[in-house]
């Protein structure tokens, strides 16, 4: 995305309901998708109030309006739900703030699309797991969110972006990125290629499986990163999701997946020392544990017995779009430095590898919580 002016984000600004002085304004936080900002407020008689200010890609988020709705659809129906349960419905979902034409989101003179969200205070978000109670936490959230939704008719969602966790596509995609070899890289990557052929029948897994009826479509938030989790800073209870642009049509174990791959690693996304490199077991199975809790009884037989098959997956389809992207010019994800998001392949590659040395263990702890 390009750098924001100081002249376009005043345009933005004014086209909020926002009221008091702004104080302060600050790029936030470090997703790879999203230009987000923090802004802060001094209203008389309340003190500060802080917000969320974020532009939305649309190289990856094709039709804002669309996510726009999910989003409005489903933390409406949340809040709802937390209302009813005795909950906090300012800091237990996402409260979208609506501009002065009462919209959920703003389209400013370039075509570019915003919304803005009120801070949820006295959380925080982690970008690796501090505390295997943290992570506990963050699988409760998650289960609870799965839980909380279970109701909510999935059909109903828009694909934000189509076939997002459609692994075969992903493999398809990948496989055209190594005979384009736009960049003409693929042969500085022959181990790594090869390790994602090998594996393809892991593409076809889930797919299968819904085609012939034996997973149930479900609500899924499709990005479940430990940081995509608020941790209260007192109770430090997970009490919101976040991130809520693929929320979508989709598999429970996906979302389970999702953070396993990048919770129970014992090393950041982008190591490159792959010794340090591994899926740690006891956070596993802390993860398991709090997930099943928060889901409540929400998850099929199936869906259950095949979590740590989620887990393998989308690892899988991670290091296959962190490495397609790398094939085809870092185009989506957002780099830091060179061989960014090679780094991040490899860094999946040895994880799934780790998980197949453990996978009679993983699926042992899941049989043991779940009493199957």
């Amino acid at each position: 995305m390009t750098k924001i002016t100081e002249t376009e984000l005043e345009e933005v600004l004014k086209a909020y309901q926002y009221i008091g002085t702004l104080k302060s304004r600050a790029p936030y936080g470090n997703g790879h998708i999203n230009n987000t900002f923090l802004l802060t407020y001094d209203i008389p008689g309340h003190g500060e109030k802080r917000v969320i200010l974020q532009e939305m890609n649309q190289e990856v988020f094709q039709k804002p309006k669309e996510l726009m709705e999910n989003i409005i659809g489903v933390t409406s129906y949340l809040r709802r739900r937390i209302i009813e349960n005795g909950g906090d419905p300012e800091r237990e979902t996402l409260n979208v703030i609506p501009t002065q034409e009462k919209e959920s989101y703003y389209v400013d003179s370039r075509g570019e699309y915003w919304r803005a969200y009120i801070f949820i205070e006295g959380a925080t978000c982690y970008d690796q797991v501090e505390t295997k109670e943290d992570f506990y936490q963050s699988a409760l959230a998650f289960g609870n969110f799965q839980h909380l939704l279970a109701d909510y008719p999935a059909e109903t969602l828009h694909e934000t972006i189509p076939q997002f966790h459609d692994t075969r596509k992903r493999f398809n995609d990948f496989r055209r990125a190594v005979e384009e070899d736009k960049m003409g890289r693929a042969e500085l990557v022959q181990d790594e290629i090869r390790f994602v052929l090998d594996r393809e029948a892991d593409a076809d897994v889930f797919g299968d499986m819904l085609k012939r009826k034996e997973l149930p479509l479900r609500v899924t938030h499709n990005d479940t990163k430990l940081n995509n989790i608020m941790i209260d800073d007192v109770t430090r209870k997970g009490i919101c999701v976040i991130d809520l642009d693929t929320v979508m049509p989709g598999l429970a174990m996906n979302d389970f997946g999702d953070s396993i791959r990048f919770g129970a690693n014992t090393a950041a996304e982008d190591e490159t020392d792959l010794t340090k490199v591994s899926c740690d077991l006891e956070l596993f199975e802390v993860y398991v544990r709090g997930f099943l809790e928060g889901c409540r009884g929400s998850l099929t037989e199936n869906e259950i017995r095949m979590l740590p098959m989620g887990a393998k997956v989308m690892t899988y389809e991670c290091g296959m779009r962190f490495l397609t992207d790398y094939l085809e010019g870092d185009h989506y994800f957002r780099i830091h430095r060179e061989n960014h998001n090679l780094d991040r392949a490899r860094t999946q590659f040895k994880l799934i590898e780790d998980m197949e040395a453990k996978w009679d263990e993983m699926e042992a702890i899941v049989r043991k919580i779940a009493e199957m």
